[in-house]
């Protein structure tokens, strides 16, 4: 339980709701309960007019149409009340759970990359829904019916022992075991459950692992083989299911055989009770009707700890990762850092992958002046995009330290940093929205400037040498672009991604390798227009390709982690190092190609 703790913020948030759905609940209880005398009233009354006024019969029936009022006048008016329950208990559970999903996703948010690379989606996902849906059935339906049975078997009860203490208890000794049976088949239930919810995960997993690869699964023709994964896993589940079916099957037999069992005692003691006078034929007819009225309540207990059971296990999962720090955050506040200029140093920068031990950088240094280009070269592995990653502050350096106009970027505000880049990384995401929304991505929530204006997009979309593809398309800048991007080539993707880093006019540019996938043509072009968008911001492009990066200022050759060479092209071609070697390469490939 005291993992559901965490809820207490929102149910002192949402109190007078609360307070008067208890209210509602315990009045629609009270009414119910005793509306019950009265059907003993009007048996006994029936009864002792027949024994001992049988002349009056005609004229009793007006009375017992007032009985039939009142019971009708008491059952709508619990009703109402419990109506009103649901317009408020039920009403909040949906309200905290709209709250729980927005403070987990906003936290996911805040997490870094190294908590991404170890937690798949189909997790994260199944905590923000399922486990979510689990806690709202213990926030609101586990709330209300626990309120609801408390009421009505305190009522019960005392309204059962003013009138016969014996037939009370006979009531209840099958009621008792009825509570224990049924709280031992919730927790198996529970247990079941949750295997179950595990393997639904898996299938879920399953499911859009095969949908996102669709294309590499139809070009090795893999349909066959996964379809047959996809049915073992979905028998795995409806085993599972099965089992927890077969058990929850036990539930309505057991309850009605306990129910049964009470309604005999009932019958077998109260009758001989009536026999020797000591109490009527109403009473009998009305402990039935609290047998009845005590059934639910208890079989609701054993419901209700299960719903608990359920509820705290699923938050203890959210709080895992609610109680995660992320490792990247902001150490002083926003607006209290001056406007960044441009100026990037590196100095004795190691790092090391968090979730592999992989170093990628040793002992890096080296330095961009403010409002100049720089390119970065080397072979894969050689922790170029590393590099790009720790400018971004998406890791922070094993030791050595990253300066943006000589400032340590650990005490800068992050979002400040952040939105000062304007970042293409190497794999290229787009969402499944426009070709126009996508580009405008990068300052649609960026306050002042809104959304972006169209010609603001076109032009951007000339700059990355996309804007004639976009328009070939029929519906142009409107164009969907399906999830992932997938209706675009690869080249394509690259070339709207750069679009959507020149619009936002930030003072750092990176590319990170992002026009690897156009042909040479189409790289002149693009670099090009990036001259012009490069004039005034200190530029970083990082390339596998010489032709892309020679006309840097500076340009930084890495291997193997660990500055190689560094300068200009016409510096390091007189070296004849390990960039005149790449460059020897390239060339001779031009030639034959």
């Amino acid at each position: 339980m005291k993992s559901l703790l965490h809820l207490n913020k929102y149910f002192f948030k949402y109190r007078f709701r609360l307070i008067a759905g208890f209210v509602f609940v315990a009045l629609s209880g009270w009414f119910k309960v005793y509306s019950t005398p009265y059907i003993r009233k009007a048996l006994d009354y029936a009864q002792y007019t027949v024994q001992h006024h049988p002349e009056a019969v005609p004229f009793a029936a007006n009375r017992l149409v007032w009985y039939i009022l009142v019971l009708l006048g008491m059952s709508v008016v619990s009703g109402v009340f419990l109506f009103l329950t649901r317009q408020t208990i039920i009403v909040t559970s949906r309200l905290i759970e709209y709250d729980l999903k927005n403070e987990v996703f906003e936290h996911y948010e805040k997490l870094d990359l190294a908590f991404y690379k170890n937690h798949n989606t189909g997790d994260l996902m199944n905590r923000i829904s399922e486990d979510v849906s689990r806690v709202r059935m213990y926030v609101g339906p586990a709330l209300m019916y626990s309120v609801n049975t408390v009421t009505l078997i305190t009522i019960t009860l005392v309204i059962m022992l003013e009138v016969n203490a014996k037939l009370t208890l006979y009531v209840l000794s099958p009621m008792t075991l009825l509570y224990f049976a049924i709280y031992y088949i919730s927790s198996i239930i529970n247990k079941k459950g949750t295997v179950v919810q595990q393997q639904l995960s898996t299938l879920f997993d399953k499911t859009q692992e095969s949908f996102s690869g669709i294309r590499v699964v139809k070009s090795y023709r893999l349909e066959p083989q996964l379809s047959g994964e996809f049915e073992k896993e979905c028998n795995e589940y409806k085993n599972k299911n099965m089992s927890l079916v077969k058990v929850d099957a036990l539930f309505m037999p057991f309850l009605t055989l306990l129910v049964g069992l009470s309604t005999v005692l009932v019958i077998y003691a109260g009758g001989k009770d009536v026999m020797a006078g000591r109490i009527t034929l109403g009473n009998i007819a009305e402990f039935t009707i609290y047998v009845t009225n005590l059934t639910m309540p208890i079989a609701s207990l054993g419901w209700i700890t299960s719903l608990v059971q359920r509820a705290a296990a699923s938050q203890t999962r959210i709080n895992e990762f609610l109680q995660t720090e992320p490792s990247i955050k902001s150490m002083v506040k926003e607006g209290l850092a001056p406007a960044i200029k441009g100026s990037v140093e590196f100095s004795d920068v190691t790092f090391v992958y968090p979730d592999s031990g992989t170093e990628a950088l040793h002992k890096v240094s080296f330095g961009i002046a403010e409002n100049k280009s720089l390119g970065v070269i080397g072979r894969t592995g050689s922790g170029k995009t590393t590099l790009a990653q720790l400018i971004c502050r998406l890791y922070d350096p094993a030791s050595g330290s990253v300066k943006i106009d000589g400032r340590d970027i650990r005490q800068m505000p992050l979002g400040t940093l952040r939105d000062s880049i304007g970042y293409v990384p190497q794999e290229v995401f787009l969402f499944s929205d426009t070709i126009s929304g996508n580009i405008a991505f990068s300052v649609s929530g960026n306050g002042g400037k809104g959304g972006a204006l169209k010609a603001t997009v076109e032009k951007a979309a000339r700059d990355a040498a996309i804007y004639d593809n976009i328009m070939d398309f029929p519906n142009g800048f409107e164009t969907m672009v399906g999830e992932r991007g997938i209706t675009l080539s690869g080249g394509q993707k690259q070339r709207v991604s750069i679009a959507r880093a020149i619009l936002k006019e930030p003072r750092i540019l990176i590319f990170d390798d992002c026009i690897s996938a156009v042909d040479t043509k189409t790289e002149q072009e693009i670099l090009m227009n990036l001259k012009n968008q490069m004039r005034g911001r200190t530029s970083i492009i990082i390339s596998h390709r010489i032709s892309t990066v020679k006309m840097c200022d500076k340009i930084l050759a890495l291997d193997k982690g660990k500055v190689a060479e560094y300068g200009t092209h016409e510096e390091l071609i007189a070296k004849k190092g390990i960039y005149y070697a790449m460059y020897q390469m390239q060339l001779t490939e031009e030639v034959h190609s």
